[in-house]
């Protein structure tokens, strides 16, 4: 079994991911979703949480084989990072969504010098706008960043084109549709119900897939 369907697996095992085609949840922004992903809940099972440090730890070594830091995405990429970091023997820090209002005002925490060959770690990735004001922070503060890597992406086609004008790469441990898939496989939803999950990562603000 490859690491792209073992994570899909585990995700669903662990209910991190939920589907629920025929009852929505609604995300902040108003979108109505069949899936739910809190990746928080892999700190909580140590087999599963190994394999995805061990899957970033790997992809990084293949993909990003420069890589001199690690940085976490405030708060739930900074475990992943850490622990990511010490099976590289890497530095690591991470970036908080805005900088501190008290102290030495820092947005971005650990050392972090100029030129230095920086990963993002992030657990999921949806339209990519919170990663990318990550990647602009770590800019602006002299690093150059190498890539984004996360546990698991909605394939959203307005993330891809953010990565792509924010000439960043990007790379997922397991996505929208190798979850779909295995649910399927494993009997956890039917047929009927992947049609509409896929019809909503095709187009998440059309909601004509609820009927």
């Amino acid at each position: 079994m490859n690491t792209k369907e073992r994570i899909a697996r585990d995700l669903l095992a662990i209910k991190a991911v939920f589907l629920r085609p025929e009852e929505p949840f609604t995300w902040a922004s108003g979108i109505k979703s069949p899936i739910y992903c809190d990746n928080r809940l892999t700190l909580g099972y140590p087999e599963v949480r190994t394999r995805i440090e061990e899957g970033f730890a790997e992809l990084i070594r293949a993909e990003f084989p420069e890589a001199e830091s690690l940085m976490g995405t405030a708060t739930a990429g900074i475990a992943h990072a850490a622990i990511t970091a010490q099976l590289l023997s890497l530095p690591m820090g991470y970036v908080r969504s805005g900088a501190k209002d008290h102290g030495r005002n820092n947005r971005i925490e650990g050392v972090l010098n100029p030129g230095t060959k920086v990963v993002v770690v992030e657990d999921l990735v949806s339209t990519g706008g919170s990663v990318i004001e990550v990647v602009d922070a770590l800019r602006d503060a002299g690093a150059h960043v190498l890539g984004v890597v996360s546990i698991f992406t909605y394939g959203m086609e307005k993330a891809t084109q953010r990565f792509e004008q924010a000439h960043v790469r990007y790379l997922a441990l397991t996505d929208f549709d190798e979850v779909v898939r295995v649910a399927v496989e494993t009997g956890a939803i039917s047929p009927d119900a992947q049609a509409k999950l896929l019809a909503f990562r095709a187009n998440p603000q059309d909601e004509s897939w609820m009927n």
